[in-house]
């Protein structure tokens, strides 16, 4: 096994060498990649012992450019930018082949970006570790939708010393000891995907058990923005059986100007890539916010509910019903497979229910026309008249989709 170590030797080149040759004394093997553009700013004892696996002239060729041209140029942007791409490339490329079983990345907030794109390219359980100056701050940008870990270094990778020795030693502990775990047995059933929220929790705990009893190993997304897109990714990786999308609220969000949107691309990759969805609108009926104090003034007017302390939710109006019934109907519109839109009727969530603050039959009547006028022909419409959370509905859910996967397995027998 293979541990691949990611760093700009240039800046990094002590730490670097400390971390390989820790990963080697614990029985592992280690890969050096020299992402840094300069030549390594180190003492000139250790020069002889910083010689890269893979060197930062293949990484500026794998990335689409010049190692010589970069350094001439001066551009750090520019830079950056190609041995990002060219990280990422190797990483992949060197897993593909069965040489890397881990990464481990050291850097600020330059070499972040370089080693965590790598990580990011890489398959969810693979061990990603980032050791970085910047990872007690916003790391969302780094970490996206992998599974990778950031380790704050607590002082500047700028030599070794007693606080960094210390922190490196556990981020190669942390590494090696991950690639000690014996792995589960492989689970054979299908992977079914659904998307799940605080709000739709019963009706998705429900239709889980219903297809975790029909042989289908069910992953469930929490619907806050980066579960979706963590959904969509798998999906489109070709991952994914099936998909049960209940819980679309964060077309809300992306719609009217929430906080847990999940981009452009939300409700495309099964369309895409023909994979059988069962869909419903689960929390459309709300957008998020972060603490009260955060909800933007033109809304203050309007109906709030404080779900927590940090998270404040909007309810919907029929304008943005009937737009949200537009968006919907849009994109399941040019599924290439099969879809089945399931309508709630009795509520969207456990907020919209009689005696609940959301419940605004008149703004889900706007959504459920827009659906009806907008939807294509050919995409099947089921209208249950239960509310979302119901075991009715969740049976109905769970049929649907059953029947979508029992048709596709009969006209690809072989998939």
């Amino acid at each position: 096994m293979n541990v691949l170590v990611i760093a700009t030797l240039d800046t990094k080149g002590e730490e670097a060498a400390f971390v390989r040759d820790s990963i080697r004394a614990k029985g592992q093997g280690a890969l050096l990649l020299d992402a840094g553009v300069f030549p390594p700013e180190t003492r000139a004892d250790l020069a002889a012992d910083l010689a890269a696996d893979i060197p930062a002239e293949e990484v500026a060729a794998a990335g689409g450019g010049s190692l010589a041209k970069l350094r001439a140029e001066n551009d750090r942007g520019r830079a950056l930018a190609v041995m990002e791409r060219g990280v990422a490339a190797i990483a992949r490329r060197r897993y593909d082949a069965g040489e890397v079983s881990a990464v481990l990345g050291l850097g600020g907030s330059g070499g972040t970006v370089v080693a965590t794109a790598a990580m990011r390219a890489l398959p969810v359980g693979l061990p990603k570790l980032m050791v970085s100056t910047v990872a007690s701050g916003d790391v969302g940008p780094y970490v996206g939708v992998s599974d990778l870990a950031m380790l704050y270094s607590v002082v500047d990778l700028a030599g070794l010393n007693r606080v960094s020795r210390r922190v490196l030693e556990n981020a190669v502990g942390m590494v090696c000891g991950a690639l000690s775990q014996t792995p589960d047995e492989a689970d054979e059933r299908p992977v079914l995907a659904a998307t799940m929220f605080g709000v739709t929790t019963p009706a998705v705990t429900k239709l889980r058990a219903r297809l975790e009893r029909a042989a289908y190993e069910v992953l469930v997304f929490h619907a806050t923005g980066s579960g979706g897109r963590a959904m969509e990714g798998l999906v489109r990786d070709g991952f994914v059986a099936g998909v049960a999308d209940l819980t679309t609220t964060e077309l809300a969000d992306e719609l009217v100007g929430g906080v847990l949107f999940a981009g452009p691309t939300r409700l495309t990759a099964a369309g895409e890539r023909g994979v059988p969805q069962v869909v419903s609108v689960g929390a459309l009926d709300m957008v998020n916010f972060w603490a009260r104090d955060t909800v933007p003034e033109r809304f203050r007017g309007r109906t709030l509910y404080e779900h927590n302390a940090n998270v404040t939710l909007l309810r919907t109006t029929k304008e943005e019903n009937r737009a949200l019934g537009r968006v919907l109907a849009e994109k399941l519109n040019a599924a290439v497979g099969p879809v089945t839109l399931m309508l709630p009727l009795q509520g969207l969530s456990a907020l919209d229910a009689p005696g609940q603050p959301f419940h605004d039959p008149e703004a889900d009547a706007a959504l459920f026309g827009a659906l009806r006028s907008a939807l294509a022909p050919r995409i099947k419409l089921v209208e249950v008249d239960a509310h979302i959370n119901d075991d009715a509905f969740a049976d109905a859910c769970a049929r649907e989709l059953l029947a979508l996967l029992e048709a596709e397995d009969a006209l690809h027998p072989t998939r």
